[in-house]
């Protein structure tokens, strides 16, 4: 699902005017439907409700006037209350606020602080606000009177219904541009806005009901300029084909894990167990000679091959031969450590391979300074998967840097690089080397604990090894992954729950996906 910018979403409403044909005033009225009954699904019975709409001078407030007449007309206590004057209102908006007062509805003037002094009252006595003050048009922060309102507004513990956007918050960032209204639910329009999906802002959104009010997909579908979207389970469902009986484990995908040192074998594990737990038909653990017994021991389900070693860490003369015995997709570096020998051996097997590679933890701080030498390049897919630290460390940025520009850092490695960029963290982001940025719900608190990227990074080697596309592998891996900590989330708490818990969820998540969950029957 896309998400859009307020120039996107600008150039929607036109090509859906002018192209197909749909009247602006159909879009207004398809919009306060919409959202009336996306209230009406929250709150139950709205005329249990003392319902205040505060409307803006734009379509936003439009949209308030259609969302007062039709509770107006379903026998809700309503009242109507503009954030300016009435001769202000134009267009479509205008059309709309007529039509009230020829239904008998009083829309109050609240155009200065006395007039909100006055009238706050009223709306203090509502049991539900609906916030159509500024949608996508907002481009600056709010100030004097309009600060004050929303300020009141959010002080009253009201209930609050946000059209669109809550007022304050911009399209264009998911920062806030300063103070903005606290929503309990957001009706957005067509398609979600960057500030609904992404942290900080979305925490101000509440919960995100999408409405359909007419513009065709094939019309979002074709708007130019940056490319992000939402994961959905619908789209991720897709993803997953049953399983043709005929057929055997060298069909599911091999895969090889170089992970594990001392003190760090759990990381391979993990590793595996996520690769497993993905469907991939062989999995084999390269690992440090010394630590191979420990490995061995933790499961029966994969191999494990040694890797030679010196004083120094990995022997980087290991390499060819690791890669003559390399199978369908390799995945390396958790627990690896930072020894200089193991920094060569993973430059070293970097650098020669030329099979599919997924790069996690120290297999990408052996290349802090030099993410050059990541590239992708033609028939080898590489994925990296960065906590925000490591994506600090290859790009050289400050943490913070990273966490404020987490769309535009990986975005930009990824394009510049020619590789997948998986941006760990609150709201995991997928970048491609085209520049199209995926954006994942899943996933909780929870999973800040130790191992969780482990597990993640055998479970993007199974599906790229299965689905033989890099985005399709990087999308579903990571939208179970954050499916799985939800499920284990629920089972022990999210103080509790461990990257083992995560593992163990994998298959109760592809079993929800799928909708293929069995039932079993007590006699």
């Amino acid at each position: 699902m896309r998400v859009l910018n307020a120039a996107q979403m600008r150039e929607a409403d036109r090509r859906t005017i002018e192209d197909i044909g749909i009247p602006s005033l159909v879009l207004m009225e398809n919009a306060g439907r919409q959202v009336v009954a996306a209230m009406e699904a929250v709150h139950g019975d709205l005329q249990e409700h003392i319902v205040a709409v505060l409307c803006g001078r734009g379509n936003n407030g439009g949209d308030g006037f259609v969302i007062a007449r039709t509770l107006l007309q379903r026998g809700v206590d309503v009242s109507v209350f503009l954030a300016g004057r009435v001769a202000d209102v134009r267009g479509d908006a205008r059309v709309n606020l007529e039509i009230l007062g020829r239904l008998g509805l009083t829309v109050v003037e609240i155009d200065d602080s006395q007039a909100w002094e006055l009238h706050f009252s009223e709306v203090s006595n509502c049991t539900l606000i609906v916030d159509a003050i500024f949608g996508t048009g907002l481009n600056a922060p709010l100030s004097g009177l309009l600060e004050t309102v929303v300020a009141d507004v959010n002080a009253s513990g009201i209930p609050v219904v946000a059209v669109d956007l809550p007022s304050g918050l911009s399209a264009d960032s998911h920062e806030p541009m300063g103070e903005s209204i606290v929503a309990g639910t957001t009706v957005t329009l067509a398609a979600p806005k960057l500030s609904l999906v992404l942290p900080p802002a979305e925490t101000r959104a509440g919960d995100i009901v999408i409405a359909d009010i007419g513009i065709p997909g094939e019309v979002v579908d074709a708007l130019e300029g940056p490319r992000v979207d939402l994961l959905t389970r619908s789209a991720m469902r897709q993803l997953i084909e049953p399983r043709n009986p005929d057929t055997h484990k060298g069909d599911y995908g091999r895969v090889l894990i170089v992970a594990g040192s001392p003190g760090k074998t759990g990381a391979a594990h993990l590793s595996a167990m996520g690769a497993l737990r993905s469907g991939a038909g062989l999995v084999t653990i390269a690992t440090p000679s010394s630590c191979l017994p420990i490995v061995a021991s933790m499961a029966p389900e994969y191999m494990t091959e040694a890797i030679d070693e010196t004083p120094d860490g990995l022997d980087p003369d290991a390499v060819d031969d690791l890669l003559q015995s390399a199978r369908d997709v390799l995945a390396l570096g958790p627990g690896l450590g930072q020894a200089a020998g193991t920094r060569a051996f993973i430059q070293a097997l970097v650098d020669r391979a030329t099979l599919p590679l997924v790069i996690d933890a120290d297999g990408l701080n052996a290349f802090a300074g030099e993410p050059e030498r990541l590239a992708g390049r033609e028939g080898r897919d590489v994925i990296i998967t960065p906590h925000p630290g490591e994506m600090a460390r290859l790009v050289g940025m400050s943490i913070e840097e990273v966490q404020g520009h987490r769309l535009e850092v990986a975005r930009t490695f990824a394009t510049t690089h020619r590789v997948y960029v998986v941006l760990k963290g609150h709201r995991t982001l997928i970048a491609t080397p085209e520049g199209t940025v995926f954006i994942n719900p899943t996933g909780n608190p929870g999973m800040a604990t130790g191992g969780t990227g482990d597990v993640l990074s055998g479970m993007l080697a199974a599906w790229v090894a299965q689905l033989l596309d890099a985005e399709a592998a990087c999308k579903l891996a990571v939208y179970l992954h954050g499916m799985a900590g939800d499920l284990a989330e629920a089972d022990e708490g999210e103080v509790g729950m461990t990257a083992s818990d995560l593992a163990a969820h994998i298959s109760d998540a592809i079993l929800e996906l799928t909708a293929r969950r069995k039932v079993v029957e007590k006699t």
